[in-house]
Order: structure tokens, then sequence, then C-alpha cells
């Protein structure tokens, strides 16, 4: 039995740190897991950052409430879950991922999740557990699925490496080049017809 992993940030959903970037017009906060493969220093810089603009949850939570799933995203989400068990595996947060979900039909997600003072300040990222995503992968392989994986980021390379068949989907340059091994798409057609050619193995 397959179950199908995705990341959801740049694969079905915009980089939510990205359109905050442009809403709140801190520069800074638009680097993401495709720039930093360290994802603890990576939350306690933008915490950081926040802290210094004096920006709570409520101000992320304000802008991700107008942000929509990329086009065709549903569509194909849709229909890999007409085919496919499939969780999200993703490193955003609890509070900040319904929305978006809401849009998408809301698929079964496994993520983290955030820690706020009596202000609303966050203050402390909590990992679901260490390496989440290849972790999962693993603990979805120990129970008897077969795992296919994809992603567009440093922190996806762990789930893609270790499933029965793994996809780059809309990553960086660098990556790929790093990483020539891993068939990469661009287009939610190329990635479906090869999750169902994965599928029949």
């Amino acid at each position: 039995m397959y179950i199908t992993c995705l990341d959801m940030e740049g694969v079905i959903a915009p980089e939510i740190w990205i359109e905050f970037s442009k809403v709140s017009g801190i520069p800074e906060l638009s680097r993401t897991t495709r720039d930093e493969p360290d994802y603890d220093k990576l939350m306690n810089w933008r915490i950081a950052i926040l802290k210094e603009h004096k920006l709570t949850l409520k101000d992320i939570q304000n802008t991700i409430a107008k942000i929509d799933p990329l086009p065709g995203a549903k569509e194909f989400l849709d229909e890999l879950r007409s085919i496919c068990q499939t969780v999200v595996l993703s490193d955003t947060f609890e509070e900040f991922a319904g929305p978006i979900l809401k849009k998408l039909g809301m698929p079964t997600i496994f993520c983290n999740s955030l820690e706020t003072d009596k202000d609303g300040f966050i203050v402390k990222h909590k990992m679901r557990c260490e390496k989440s995503k290849l972790t999962t992968v693993k603990a979805l392989q120990s129970i008897g699925f077969e795992t296919i994986a994809f992603g567009d980021s440093y922190n996806d390379l762990g789930m893609i490496e270790a499933s029965k068949a793994g996809f780059l989907f809309r990553t960086t340059d660098k990556i790929k080049n790093d990483y020539p091994q891993i068939p990469a798409f661009t287009e939610y057609s190329e990635l479906l017809a090869a999750i169902k050619d994965a599928l029949k193995k």
C-alpha cells in the first residue's frame, strides 16, 4: 500500500513567510528553507526579527487569511487523493495552516506548533519531532506503507531520498544541480504522471 507525502509551502501553497515579507515590508523575512537548510536557525532568526518589529502571531495570521493555494493546486490534490492516500508533511505550524487547508479541501497535515506570550508575540517554535518529515516517512514505512514523497526545499530531501519514489517540484536551480538524481518537475500534470507511474511499480 502506498501513501504519498508532500510539502505544503512552495508546492501547493505560496510561501507564507515570503507573502508576509511583502505585506510587512521586511525583506529579510523572505528567507526560506530553500535558502537556509537549518530550520531551527531559520525560525529563531525569524522570531528575533518579528520581536524587533513588534509583530505578533495575529499579524501573520491576518496575512495568511488572504492567501490562496497555488493555481491548479486544489485540482491536483483532489486527483492525487482520489488515487492514493495522501498526507501533507510540513514544517509550517498549526497556527498558520488552517485557512489554506480549508481552501484545499482539508487534506491531512502533520506539522508543528508555536508558543506565544501573553501579548501574542511568538517566543518559541515547537517541532513535532526531530527531522519531522524523514521521521514520519520512516514511521509510515514501519507500519507497512511504501512512500512516495515530493517537495521543493532542503528540508524535503530526507523524505524524498528515503521513499520508494521521490521528486522535486518547482525547486531552485541549486538544489536541482546538487541532486541531479532526483527527477524535477514544474507542472502538476508532469508530477501527477510521475506519481501514477510510481504507483504501478
